[in-house]
């Protein structure tokens, strides 16, 4: 992860959501119960004894709000209830999350895949149509220099005008094809890097969800709460973030893949090689992409837009497509979250 990662607060998760609502709905409650015991209190006021009991609860209510460890230990325990309670009704259990999303992109790799295969029939085809014109084109003009010999004008201007629709056809599949190879790099590219994304999420799971149960094990509610009174900080919460932090970068990189397999699909899926026609809107689509900053890419991407200096020779469209999977010694890209 390249950019700083920064924690959400309490009140922007699912859980702060759940809180927000039970708080309005404590103090909603509260001014009820109030209003309708209004009349009660103010009886309790004409004794000493109910005067003094009131003072008493009053005094409670200001020395807590008033001490920062007991507003710690309130506000502990309220957020503790409140991801209980939302955790009943929605997943917000990062490591079950990643798993989702470690089957998700086992999912997105196999149609990245076909995508692949897909464009590189299309290349194919659209390189053999750019070579058949360009034999019309020499044969036309072959045909309209022999008719010039034979001082034949019709023929010279049917023969070379041919010429020269198809020189202007060629022209746009030269163009159209530029763009399908860029788009054909940046799939091989993104199929690579999510390729092991996917496999860094998997060890992150397998390594993380251990620690956490042995982390549970060890360190009771109670515990946690202490740690958080003395100002130690709550351990479990702390590794809880680390991991909410992997999950928001995943889920930010799985959208863009997904995002990025429709713009291509979708890029794809104006062309008409038979009628030999495509769709501007296509073009349009992934010109829009290539201004948008990539998660999945990086730095890679201006290299990819450029080509990487390589020519449309230089390409293999028979390569065999397969995942690679993370080289043992290399670090783990979220490993230094855990630090």
């Amino acid at each position: 992860m390249e950019a700083e990662y920064k924690p959400k607060s309490f009140w922007s998760k699912p859980e702060g959501v759940t809180g927000a609502l039970f708080l309005i709905g404590i103090v909603g409650g509260a001014g009820f119960v109030l209003f309708n015991l209004l009349p009660a209190i103010i009886a309790m006021t004409a004794s000493a004894l109910g005067l003094a009991g009131l003072i008493g609860v009053l005094g409670i209510i200001i020395y807590m709000a008033l001490d920062s460890k007991a507003r710690t230990l309130i506000s502990y325990m309220y957020k503790s209830m409140m991801r209980w309670i939302t955790g009943l009704f929605i997943e917000i259990n990062p490591i079950a999350i990643l798993k989702n999303y470690v089957d998700e992109m086992s999912s997105n790799l196999k149609r990245m895949n076909k995508q692949i295969l897909k464009l590189r029939g299309q290349m194919h085809k659209l390189k053999e149509l750019m070579l058949d014109n360009e034999k019309t084109i020499n044969a036309n003009l072959n045909e309209a220099n022999q008719a010039k010999k034979e001082e034949n004008r019709p023929q010279v201007i049917i023969k070379s005008r041919k010429a020269g629709r198809l020189k202007e056809s060629n022209m746009k599949y030269e163009q159209l094809y530029n763009k399908m190879e860029i788009l054909y790099r940046v799939l091989k590219k993104m199929y690579d890097n999510s390729s092991i994304l996917k496999e860094d999420v998997a060890d992150q799971v397998e390594i993380k969800e251990q620690e956490l149960k042995a982390m549970k094990a060890s360190h009771s509610a109670m515990a946690s709460a202490m740690s958080v009174i003395k100002g130690d900080g709550d351990k479990r919460a702390m590794f809880e973030m680390a991991l909410e932090a992997v999950t928001d970068d995943v889920s930010n990189k799985v959208g863009e893949m997904e995002r990025f397999m429709e713009m291509s699909e979708g890029f794809m899926n104006s062309i008409d090689l038979r009628n030999g026609i495509f769709e501007d809107e296509g073009l349009k689509m992934l010109e829009q992409w290539e201004k948008e900053n990539s998660l999945l890419l990086l730095d890679e991407k201006d290299e990819l837009l450029l080509g990487d200096g390589e020519s449309t020779e230089g390409l293999d469209l028979n390569e065999q497509m397969v995942s690679k999977e993370r080289v043992s010694e290399r670090v783990n890209q979220y490993d230094n979250l855990f630090d």
